[in-house]
C-alpha cells in the first residue's frame, strides 16, 4: 500500500514538473526549485477585477442603545429613500423580523414586498423587480440569490412572463431564451416573440433606470449583522451591479444577539451612564471593532466546531468503508466458502484463548468452552486424565478443537450440498453485517454525544473518539464472525412433509343425536341464590349462614 502511494505521488509531481515546463517554455523563463516547489502546494490567489468600477458608497455602521430606538431610524431612512423614489431592499435575520418590520412600513402606509419562506415561490418575480423606482423590498439575507436586481426593473424575466402568459411550457421557454440551432417552429416563433418583447420592455425600463439612478440607484439597508462576514459582504453586493451608483448602511442595537452576546455589556453601560436616547446613532472606531472581533470569534468557533464534525465523520467513514467493502465482496463473490473458513478459524481461536487463559492448566474452562462450542464439540471432546493437565500445550488444543470445527463444517456441507451451502453462507453473512452495522450506527452516535466529557478528565475528545470507536468496531466484527458461524452450523434442511388434517375432537355417544346430529346445547335452569339470613333449604329452621352455608360445612342435597 505504500509503495503504491508513493507511485501515485510520483506520477501527481510528474504532471506537475510536466506543467510547468511548458509554462516556463511559454513564458520564456525557467522555474526555479522553489517555483516548482510552490506551485506543487501551494495555490496563488488571484483577485479579478470588476467589469466596470465599483461607486457604490458603503456607509459606517449606525449603533442604537434598543432594537426600538434601531427600528424607528430603519423606518425614517425608509421613508426618505422611498420619497425620492430610490429603490430599498432591507436585509433581516428572520422571518419574525421581515414580518415585524413590514408590520410598521403598512402603519407608515409605505407600500412594499416581503419575501421570505413563507413566500419562496414568488421569490424570482419579487427580486427581479426590486429595483424599480421606489420599490421597498423586505428580503431574508438568503432570499432572492441566482436572480440579478437590475435598476428600473428586469426587462428578461418580464419578456419571460410575457411567454408564460401566452401560453408556452417552460422547456419551450428555457429555448426561447437561448441562441442554440433549432428547426422546431414553436420555438423558433417563441423566440421570435421574446426578443420582440424584450427590446419593448428594455426600451421602457430605460427611462425608469436613467430616474432610479438620479435617485441615487439601489439602498441596500441591513437590520442586523449576521455571524458571518461573508453574508454581510452578500447582501452588500447586490446594489451597484455593473457600474451602477448605490448605498449601504447597516442599522444596529446593542440588543442584538452578537452584540449580546460579545462585549454588548460594556457600551450598554457606557450609554446608561452617559444618558444616551435610545434612537441616537453612536459612530465609533471602538464599536466597529467590537462587531468585527465579534465576528472574527463566532466565525471562528464555527471552523473548529466543523472541523471536528469533519473529524469524526472521517473516523465514522472509514470504517463505512471497510464494512461496504465486506457486503460488497458478499454481493459480487460467487463462493465465501473461504471466507467463511476464516471467520471459523477466528472464532474458534478466540474462544479457545478466552476459556483456557494463564499458565495453570489445571484452571481451563474445558466445561464452558464444550458449552460454547456445542455445534463442534460434545460431551466426550476435551477429556483429559488430571495427571496429564500440566503437560497439554494451548496450541496443540487449538489444533485439536479447529480440526473438530473443520469437520463439523463439512458435514454441514455434505449435508445441505455445495450450491446450496453457498447461498446459506451469502445470507447468513450479509444478514449479520447488515444487523450489526445498524447497531454500530447507534453504539457510535452515543458515543459522540457523550464523548465531550472526557474534556473534563484533560483528555482530547477526538482523539478519545478515535480509540473508543475503534474497540467498538472491532467489537463489532468479532460479533460478525460469531454471528456467522453459529448460524451456519446450527442450519437444519427441512423436509417437506405431507400436512394431515386431525380432528380436533370425537364424537360421542352421549354428545351425538340418534339422527347422527350434534343436537343443540340446552340452556341450563339457574335457581334463585339462597342469602346467608334467608331460611335453610335444609329443613332445620336455622339460617343458612349458620346451617349449611357455614364455613366449612357441605351442603346437604
Amino acid at each position: 500500500m505504500e509503495k503504491e502511494s508513493k507511485t501515485l505521488a510520483s506520477i501527481t509531481l510528474q504532471n506537475y514538473f510536466r506543467l510547468y515546463d511548458k509554462l516556463s517554455g511559454m513564458t520564456g523563463t525557467a522555474l526555479t526549485e522553489e517555483d516548482e516547489f510552490r506551485g506543487i502546494y501551494a495555490l496563488d490567489v488571484v483577485e479579478i477585477p470588476t467589469n466596470r468600477p465599483n461607486i457604490r458608497v458603503d456607509h459606517s455602521d449606525m449603533v442604537f442603545k434598543t432594537e426600538k430606538g434601531k427600528f424607528l431610524n430603519a423606518l425614517q431612512q425608509i421613508e426618505e429613500c422611498h420619497a425620492k423614489g430610490q429603490p430599498v431592499l432591507v436585509g433581516t435575520i428572520s422571518i419574525e423580523k421581515s414580518e415585524l418590520l413590514s408590520m410598521l412600513l403598512k402603519k407608515k402606509g409605505i407600500p412594499h414586498h416581503v419575501l421570505n419562506a413563507k413566500h419562496h415561490e414568488k421569490e424570482a418575480a419579487i427580486i427581479a423587480q426590486a429595483g424599480k423606482f421606489g420599490a421597498v423590498t423586505i428580503a431574508t439575507n438568503m432570499a432572492g440569490r441566482g436572480t440579478d436586481i437590475m435598476l428600473g426593473g428586469n426587462a428578461e424575466y418580464l419578456a419571460k412572463e410575457d411567454l408564460r402568459k401566452k401560453g408556452y411550457e417552460e422547456a419551450v421557454i428555457s429555448e426561447a431564451t437561448g441562441y442554440a440551432e433549432t428547426k422546431d417552429e414553436t420555438i423558433l416563433e417563441a423566440r421570435a416573440f421574446y426578443q420582440e418583447a424584450l427590446k419593448n420592455h428594455k426600451e421602457v425600463i430605460a427611462e425608469e433606470a436613467e430616474k432610479v439612478r438620479a435617485a441615487g440607484g439601489l439602498f441596500i439597508l441591513g437590520t442586523e449583522r449576521h455571524e458571518s462576514r461573508r453574508i454581510d459582504n452578500q447582501l452588500r453586493g447586490r446594489a451597484a451591479r455593473q457600474g451602477d451608483p448605490g448605498a449601504t448602511r447597516f442599522y444596529l442595537s446593542l440588543e442584538d444577539d452578537l452584540m449580546r452576546l460579545f462585549g454588548g455589556e460594556r457600551v450598554t453601560a457606557m450609554m446608561n451612564t452617559l444618558r444616551m436616547p435610545e434612537d441616537m446613532p453612536i459612530e465609533a472606531k471602538m464599536l466597529t471593532g467590537v462587531i468585527e472581533k465579534s465576528q472574527e470569534r463566532v466565525e471562528a468557533n464555527n471552523f473548529a466546531r466543523r472541523k471536528h464534525v469533519l473529524e469524526y465523520d472521517d473516523v465514522m467513514n472509514k470504517q463505512r468503508e471497510l464494512i461496504y467493502a465486506q457486503r460488497r465482496q458478499v454481493l459480487d463473490d460467487s463462493d465465501l466458502k473461504e471466507t467463511v473458513l476464516k471467520m471459523l478459524d477466528d472464532f474458534v481461536s478466540a474462544q479457545v484463548n478466552s476459556h483456557l487463559a494463564g499458565e495453570d492448566t489445571t484452571l481451563w474452562d474445558f466445561d464452558g468452552l464444550r458449552k460454547e462450542l456445542s455445534g463442534i464439540l460434545t460431551e466426550n471432546d476435551l477429556r483429559y486424565p488430571a495427571e496429564t493437565l500440566p503437560e497439554l500445550d494451548l496450541n496443540d488444543v487449538t489444533e485439536t478443537v479447529l480440526e473438530k470445527a473443520h469437520a463439523a463444517y463439512e458435514r454441514k456441507e455434505q449435508e445441505l450440498g455445495g450450491p446450496m451451502m453457498r447461498e446459506a453462507e451469502r445470507v447468513i453473512l450479509l444478514r449479520s453485517v447488515d444487523r450489526n452495522w445498524m447497531e454500530h450506527i447507534d453504539n457510535m452516535d452515543d458515543l459522540r454525544q457523550g464523548i465531550g466529557l472526557e474534556a473534563y478528565g484533560q483528555r482530547n475528545p477526538v482523539v478519545e473518539f478515535k480509540f473508543q470507536s475503534y474497540d467498538i468496531f472491532d467489537a463489532m466484527i468479532e460479533t460478525i464472525k460469531e454471528n456467522t458461524v453459529r448460524g451456519i452450523l446450527s442450519l437444519r434442511l427441512r423436509k417437506e412433509e405431507e400436512v394431515k388434517r386431525e380432528a380436533v375432537a370425537k364424537e360421542t355417544g352421549t354428545s351425538a343425536g340418534t339422527d347422527g346430529t350434534t343436537p343443540k346445547k340446552q340452556p341450563q335452569k339457574v335457581g334463585k341464590k339462597v342469602g346467608p339470613n334467608d331460611p335453610c333449604p335444609c329443613g332445620s329452621g336455622k339460617k343458612y349462614k349458620k346451617c349449611c352455608g357455614a364455613p366449612g360445612v357441605k351442603a346437604q342435597n
